[in-house]
């Protein structure tokens, strides 16, 4: 498994919980055990209590990401540095479960999963994911989704760095959006009437206009 997808576990994470709509999707195991995807082996030491543990876990992602949106690069670091600390990890060389044409394995590094519960196993492998993210595109890569009321963490892989929603569909909202509000202030602007100032000040009647020298009496 190679550890770039690993990033992943902790975008998936996060996305459990849309703050701004107050919606939770982290509410049972089974929430839990999709959430470890092909880690099967890892998933079956769930239990209840995970739920308010990966709760926890959650929240502290999330402020890793919007530090990073914020432009608080350092700090972001420091957050996940923390998660680092204390979910720590054992990387090993593994290629048992993926080979080449020649039927050899393919070596590459992967997160080995010794911890004490499902929610430190998950932790450590979402963490380490980041990091490796992080480190290797730079903290700007880690945003929150501009369409409101969507703050949808994503990991940005473009090529010029100018992501800025969680997906299609939050893109094409934000732009249709935008769109509407250029209309409406399209629509509030006053007509033009096609005079120039010099030409409205003299829109009086013909008894009113002075020739130039000739005062009043």
């Amino acid at each position: 498994m190679e550890l770039a997808y690993y990033s992943d576990y902790a975008v998936r994470l996060v996305n459990t919980e849309e703050p701004a709509r107050n919606k939770d999707a982290l509410t049972s195991v089974e929430v839990i055990r999709e959430l470890f995807g092909p880690a099967t082996q890892m998933a079956r030491r769930a239990t209840d209590s995970d739920v308010t543990r990966f709760r926890a876990v959650r929240a502290r992602l999330r402020a890793v990401f919007t530090t990073a949106d914020e432009g608080d690069h350092t700090g972001a670091v420091d957050l996940l540095n923390s998660l680092l600390l204390e979910f720590p990890v054992s990387p090993q060389i593994s290629g048992h479960d993926i080979l080449d044409e020649d039927g050899r394995p393919r070596w590459h590094m992967h997160l080995a999963d010794h911890p004490s519960n499902a929610t430190a196993g998950y932790a450590a492998i979402a963490a380490m994911g980041l990091a490796f993210h992080l480190t290797e595109f730079g903290a700007d890569r880690l945003g929150l989704c501009q369409a409101p009321p969507c703050r949808n963490a994503y990991l940005d892989t473009s090529t010029n760095r100018s992501r800025r929603y969680c997906s299609d569909r939050c893109a094409t909202r934000a732009n249709v959006a935008a769109y509407r509000a250029r209309k409406r202030l399209e629509a509030e602007r006053p007509a033009p009437t096609g005079l120039t100032d010099e030409s409205s000040q003299e829109s009086v009647t013909p008894g009113e206009r002075r020739r130039p020298g000739v005062t009043g009496r």
